[in-house]
C-alpha cells in the first residue's frame, strides 16, 4: 500500500508539473505564435478522447475514425467485422458465417495491441459515450453492434481509462449513433441473402424539422451456418429522439433492443447437439447537452441489461443436461462533464461517474423448474476526473489528466495520463503518451463458480506511445506510424490453489509493437488503405495476431461502386502453455454495387474468395467462399 500511495504521488505532482508548465509557456503563447507554422491540414474532430469534441491533431491518444460510408461500404450487419478492416492492432474472434454468440464456444472477443480477456473485459464499448456491458460479466455483446445504428465509429488504442474507467484498459470503441444535422427526410431498406441460407434484411428511417430530431430502425438477420446445429438468428430495434430547446441546450433519448438465438456446435472433433443460446439485451439513456463558446458538457442517465437462458447441449453419447442457465443482469448509471475554456487554446474537462450494476444467476432444473443459485450480487462504482488541454503554441499541445475511482468491493484506483502534441511544417504531427489504464474484478470472477475469490483486486497496465502522422496533401497521401510499450500487471488468472481451481491475481503481461497507416486517392474516387501491426508478446495471449496486414483498394462513382481487400494473419495463438498452436491466413473479400434506378442499389458480398481453410477459434473452422447479396432502397 505504501508503494502504491508513492506511486500515487508522483503521478499527481507530474500532473501538476504539466499543468504549471503550460500556463507559464501561455504567456509566452502570442510571441512564440508569430515565429511558429500553422498547419493547413484539417483533420476530423474526435469525440472519444475527450468527451467533446476536438481536433484529433491536439490529443495525445491514437484515435481510429470510421466513417458512416467506411461502415456501410461492405454491407456486413455488424461493424466488427469493418474494425477489423480500418483499425491496426484490432482483432476479434470468429466462428461462423453470422453471429458471435456468449459463453462456451462462442466468439466476438475484442483486443487491442493483443489486451483483452476471455470472456473480453479489457475492451470499453460505449454507445454515445455511455458504457455497454452485462453487469454479472463484465464483457461486451459483440452481436447488439449494428451497423445501421452507427453514423460513425471511434476506436482509442491504448487505455481510455482516465475518461471511461475499468474495463476501458486495452482501449475504447465508441458507437455514435445516427442524427440529422439539418432539415430532412431520409430512409432506406434492404434485403441480402446468400450462402447457407443466409438473410439480412432491415430498413430504417431518419428524420429532422426545425428543433425536432428522429432516428428509427430495425433489422433482422438469420443463417443455417456452415456446419451442424449452428444456426444463428437475431432481431434488433434503434430509436433516437432529439429535441432542441435553444440553439445551446438539447435533450435526447435513445433505446437499442436486442434478441439473438444461437447453437453452439461444439468442435469439430466434440460435436454438441441441442445447444441453444437465448438472449434478450436492452438499453436506454436520457442526456440533457449543453454547447456554448466557452462551456460545454452533458449529463446522462442510461440504463442496460439482459436475460440469458442457456442450454449447454451435450455430446451425442452423454445424456442430456438435467438444467439450464439463467440470469438477469443489469447496469445503471449517471454520467456528468462539463468542459471550460478558461483562457485561449485551453479545454479543461470536469467529469463524475456513477455506475451501479449486478444481477441475479442460477440453475433451473428443466424437469421441475427447482431453481439452484449461482450469484446475486450488486456492486457500485464512484468516479471523479479531471482533464487539462492546453494548445501552448500554434505548433504544441499538451494533455494532462487523472481519474479518482472507488469500487464497492476493490476499493480505490487512480489513472493519470499525459501527452504531448507537435505540429510542425510539412503537416508533420509527432505525439507521445503515457497512460495507466486499470480493470477491477468482475462479479463472475469473485462470486461465480468454483473458481470465485472475492480478494481480487484491480488489474493494472501502463501504457507508453509515440506516434507520427503526416498528410501530404498535394498528393492526397496519409502516412502513420506509431510505437508502443505495454505492462500489465496483477492479471486474475485460474490456478490451483491447494488442490482446487481458484482465480487468483497473478502473473503480467508484456507487449510491445508497432503500427502503420498508409492512404492515397490515387485519381478521383479510386482510394487505396492499407495498414500493418506487429504484436510482440513477451506472455502470448490467445487470439492476438502477431501480424495483420489489411490491403483495401476502392472506387466510388456515382452510378457504382467496387473494392477488394486483402487480409493477412500470421502468428495467430489459438492455444498457449506447452503446447501452443498457431495460425496462418490470407483472407481475399471483394464487394459491389450498382444503382439500377434512382435510390435502389444492387448489392453483393463475397469473402474468402481464395476458400481458404482456417480457425481462428481452436476446433472452431471457419466457412469456405461465402456470397451475400441483394437490394437497397435508399429514398
Amino acid at each position: 500500500m505504501h508503494k502504491k500511495n508513492i506511486k500515487m504521488k508522483r503521478s499527481l505532482c507530474s500532473v501538476l508539473i504539466l499543468v504549471s508548465f503550460s500556463i507559464i509557456l501561455y504567456g509566452q503563447q502570442d510571441r512564440i505564435q508569430a515565429d511558429s507554422v500553422v498547419s493547413k491540414t484539417i483533420e476530423e474532430v474526435v469525440a472519444t478522447g475527450t468527451r467533446t469534441m476536438e481536433d484529433s491533431r491536439l490529443l495525445p491518444l491514437t484515435v481510429n475514425i470510421v466513417t458512416e460510408e467506411k461502415l456501410n461500404e461492405t454491407h456486413t450487419p455488424n461493424i466488427l467485422p469493418t474494425l477489423i478492416e480500418q483499425v491496426p492492432g484490432m482483432f476479434v474472434t470468429s466462428r461462423g458465417v453470422l453471429g458471435y454468440g456468449v459463453s462456451t464456444g462462442g466468439s466476438g472477443g475484442i483486443k487491442i495491441r493483443g489486451i483483452g480477456s476471455s470472456p473480453n473485459t479489457d475492451v470499453l464499448v460505449l454507445i454515445d459515450g455511455l458504457p455497454q456491458y452485462a453487469g454479472l460479466y463484465g464483457h461486451p455483446i459483440s452481436d447488439a453492434y449494428q451497423t445501421y445504428m452507427a453514423e460513425r465509429v471511434e476506436v482509442v488504442r491504448g487505455p481510455g481509462t482516465m475518461l471511461y474507467g475499468s474495463n476501458a484498459m486495452g482501449g475504447v470503441i465508441n458507437i455514435t449513433t445516427r442524427n440529422l444535422r439539418k432539415d430532412t427526410l431520409m430512409s432506406n431498406v434492404h434485403l441480402r441473402g446468400g450462402s447457407y441460407y443466409t438473410l439480412d434484411a432491415g430498413l430504417g428511417t431518419e428524420f429532422r424539422k426545425g428543433k425536432f430530431s428522429t432516428a428509427i430502425g430495425a433489422n433482422y438477420s438469420r443463417t443455417n451456418g456452415h456446419r451442424d446445429n449452428m444456426r444463428f438468428s437475431e432481431t434488433n430495434a434503434f430509436v433516437r429522439l432529439g429535441y432542441d430547446f435553444t440553439p445551446n441546450w438539447s435533450v435526447n433519448l435513445t433505446g437499442n433492443y436486442v434478441y439473438f438465438n444461437s447453437q453452439n456446435p461444439g468442435t469439430v472433433t466434440a460435436p454438441i447437439l441441442e445447444s441453444d443460446f437465448k438472449i434478450t439485451r436492452g438499453m436506454a439513456a436520457l442526456s440533457l447537452v449543453n454547447n456554448y463558446d466557452k462551456v460545454n458538457g452533458a449529463i446522462r442517465v442510461y440504463y442496460n441489461g439482459g436475460n440469458h437462458h442457456i442450454n449447454e447441449g451435450h455430446q451425442a453419447e452423454a445424456v442430456a443436461p438435467l438444467t439450464e442457465y439463467h440470469h438477469k443482469d443489469f447496469m445503471m448509471g449517471v454520467s456528468a462533464y462539463e468542459t471550460v475554456k478558461f483562457f485561449r487554446g485551453n479545454n479543461t474537462t470536469f467529469g463524475f461517474d456513477y455506475q451501479h450494476f449486478g444481477g441475479h444467476a442460477w440453475n433451473q432444473a428443466i424437469a421441475d423448474g427447482t431453481q439452484t443459485d449461482l450469484a446475486n450480487k450488486k456492486e457500485y462504482e464512484l468516479a471523479a476526473y479531471f482533464d487539462f488541454r492546453q494548445r501552448v503554441t500554434s505548433w504544441f499541445s499538451l494533455d494532462a489528466g487523472v481519474r479518482f475511482d472507488w469500487h464497492s468491493r476493490c476499493g480505490f484506483e487512480y489513472a493519470p495520463q499525459g501527452g504531448f502534441s507537435f505540429m510542425l511544417p510539412y503537416d508533420i504531427q509527432l505525439k507521445l503518451l503515457a497512460s495507466r489504464g486499470f480493470r477491477n474484478p468482475t462479479i463472475r470472477e469473485m462470486y461465480m463458480y468454483k473458481p470465485q475469490n472475492a480478494e481480487l483486486k484491480a488489474v493494472s497496465m501502463w501504457n507508453y506511445e509515440f506516434s507520427y502522422r503526416q498528410h501530404f496533401s498535394e498528393n492526397n497521401i496519409t502516412l502513420g506510424l506509431n510505437a508502443f510499450y505495454l505492462h500489465a500487471q496483477n492479471n486474475i488468472e485460474t490456478r490451483m490453489i491447494d488442490g482446487s481451481p481458484k482465480n487468483v491475481n497473478t502473473g503480467e503481461m508484456k507487449n510491445a509493437g508497432a503500427e502503420a497507416e498508409f492512404m492515397v486517392e490515387i485519381v478521383k474516387g479510386l482510394n487505396l488503405n492499407a495498414n500493418y501491426s506487429y504484436l510482440f508478446m513477451k506472455f502470448p495471449t490467445i487470439a492476438a495476431p502477431e501480424h495483420k496486414l489489411n490491403l483495401s483498394l476502392n472506387y466510388h462513382h456515382e452510378r457504382f461502386a467496387v473494392g477488394t481487400s486483402i487480409q493477412a494473419i500470421f502468428g495467430l495463438y489459438k492455444q498457449v502453455g506447452e503446447n501452443p498452436l498457431k495460425e496462418d491466413f490470407v483472407l481475399w473479400n471483394a464487394h459491389a454495387s450498382y444503382r439500377i434506378w434512382k435510390g435502389l442499389w444492387a448489392q453483393l458480398r463475397a469473402e474468402n474468395l481464395l476458400a481458404q481453410e482456417y480457425e481462428i477459434n481452436l476446433g472452431f473452422p471457419l466457412p469456405k467462399t461465402t456470397i451475400i447479396g441483394g437490394l437497397e432502397w435508399k429514398f
